[in-house]
Formats: structure tokens, sequence, C-alpha cells
């Protein structure tokens, strides 16, 4: 490949993973609060649904993107009730919910299915984009990629650099101890819960008016959100190393259009399945190569050592258990 493809081949990396970014990077601020989100799935498809049907009904863009957003925000604040103050299963919950949230998508979205309706347009941010290979890769795409690319950073910065971020962490680690120096544990978590819901309705709203604009079924956001659950995992609950799966992520789902292109003969399903068992390998191994970094720590000189190295990280303390403060 030439420098051109090359640099067309990072631009799309970077545009397709939006989505994705923004599910995950939101479920890794839910998770570190202790509250897990099963219902990511079926989220982002009725988010997707609601941001297509509220533009295409007003034409405005910006309408739609908010209201897939609190679409989002509303699946994760049932999900926060059930969990947080009713002390219910959250896997339970999540399950429920991402199963409902996607046949609501499917049967209220039906007049809409196929329509021709508002996209986002590219968006060059002036003088950047004109910077040599990277102005093609980072600054020639549309909003919400620059906004899944800022999240990035906010999130890291809010969670490891502000006292928020702290009781959050403590919270998401050990809510006893939370509660018993005067956090509001029970608050902290609906509101990071839904924090993060809003962040996962607005991947869904970025898959139907960007990434893959339209509405239909299949819509082709279908089994995204179990996708970012376990980018999550692969990122070690870190916001930065969760984006790092994203785009791993999107890089296999572009390289999938090459290889069809380069082998016609293989069937075009093999390649559109290929990057969801692969990304699972990819985290099998790393959760292998984990549970046996205790005897080489501090000495992995080989590649597959520096990566684990780099991807590992904990589960919150407390995470999928419910703390009730009386």
């Amino acid at each position: 490949m030439d420098n051109l493809n090359i640099t067309i081949l990072l631009a799309s990396i970077v545009a397709g993973a939006a989505p994705i970014v923004l599910a995950a990077v939101g479920e890794t601020v839910t998770e570190k609060s202790g509250v897990i989100n099963l219902s990511l799935d079926g989220s982002i498809l009725l988010s997707a649904m609601v941001a297509f049907a509220v533009a295409y009904q007003s034409h405005n863009l910006v309408l739609g993107f908010m209201a897939g957003a609190a679409a989002g925000g509303l699946v994760a604040a049932i999900v926060g009730v059930f969990s947080v103050y009713l002390g219910q299963s959250q896997v339970a919950v999540g399950f429920v919910l991402t199963l409902t949230a996607r046949d609501l998508a499917y049967f209220f979205g039906n007049p809409y299915a196929r329509l021709y309706g508002p996209m986002v347009s590219p968006w060059p941010i002036p003088f950047l984009h004109k910077i040599p290979l990277l102005g093609p890769i980072f600054f020639q795409h549309s909003t919400p990629v620059y906004i899944s690319v800022l999240v990035i950073g906010v999130c890291w910065w809010y969670l490891y650099r502000t006292p928020s971020g702290l009781c959050l962490r403590a919270v998401g680690e050990h809510p006893q101890a939370a509660y018993a120096r005067g956090i509001n544990t029970r608050r902290i978590q609906m509101w990071h819960t839904i924090a993060g819901g809003l962040l996962v309705g607005l991947a869904g709203a970025t898959f139907a008016l960007c990434t893959k604009p339209g509405w239909g079924r299949p819509q082709g956001a279908e089994g995204t959100g179990w996708i970012a659950l376990a980018i999550v995992i692969f990122g070690g609950w870190h916001p930065v190393k969760a984006a790092l799966g994203a785009y791993l992520f999107a890089f296999l789902q572009v390289m999938g259009i090459h290889f069809q292109r380069w082998w016609p003969s293989v069937p075009s399903q093999v390649f559109q399945v290929a990057p969801f068992p692969l990304m699972i390998l990819a985290l099998v191994l790393v959760n292998v190569a984990q549970q046996g970094r205790g005897y080489t720590k501090g000495k992995a000189t080989s590649v597959l050592g520096r990566i684990v190295n780099l991807l590992s990280g904990a589960a919150p303390a407390a995470l999928g258990r419910s703390f009730r403060p009386e």
C-alpha cells in the first residue's frame, strides 16, 4: 500500500471507531462506579432509531443527537434505579433491557426503515486539515468523530486528575469505606451510570447520522454493544486503553473490506463477521497472558509481554455488587 492508501486507511479507522469509542468510554465510566450496564447493545440500537427519527422529522441534526443521547441516558437510568436503589441483579436487569430496547427500536423504527434522511457532513478544521499526513487522518472528519477523540482525554482527566474522579473510583473499589467517609455512594453511582448511558446514546446517534447513515433492520450496529463491553475489559477499565481497543476493532473491520476485495472468491459474510471473533480471541489471549503475568512481572521483554503490561488492569473491586447503605 502506498502512502495515500495508508492515509485513507488510518482516516477510515478514526472515523469508523467513533461510535465504538463513545460506547466503550461511556461504559468505562459506568463500571468505574461499580455498576455494569449490560444493556449497551439494545441501547445503541434504540438511540440510533430515536436519533434518526427525530432528525428526520425535525430536519435538525443537533436535535437528533440530543434525542439519541437522551434515549441512552434513559435506559441507563433504568439500570441505575433497579441496581443502585432497588438492589436488583445488574446482570439480569441489563439483559432484559438490551432485549427490550432492541425490540422497541425495531418496532417503533419500522416506519423509518430505508428512508433517506439527514446525515452529518465532514467539517475540516481550518489550517489543521492541511498538515501533511496528520491533517487527512485526524482533522478532516465530521463533528461526532472529533467529539469521540475529545471524550477520551476528558474522561481520562476526570477519572485520574479531579477530586470527583477520585470519589468515583473509591466508590467503585470499596463503597462501604467511601460511605463511611461521608460520600453519597448511590448518587455517585446513579449519576455516572446516566453519564455513561448518555455517551452510549451518543454512540447510537453517531451510527445512524454519521457512520452508517439511516435506519433499517438490520441497522449495522447489532453486536456493537457486546464488543464495547469486551473492549472495556480488554482495556483494563481505563478510558485510553479502551479507546485503543475500539480503534483495533475498527481496524479489523476496515481490513475486512480490503480482504473482501483482494479475495473475492471468499464469501463476503466471512469478512463481515471476522472482526467479532478476532476481537474476542485477542481479549482471551490478553486475559490468559495477564493470568501468567505474575511469574514474569518486570521481566517481560517480548512484544507480547509488553502488550500485556500495557493493557493490564483490574476490574473495580465492587463491580456488579449492589451496595445498600442501610
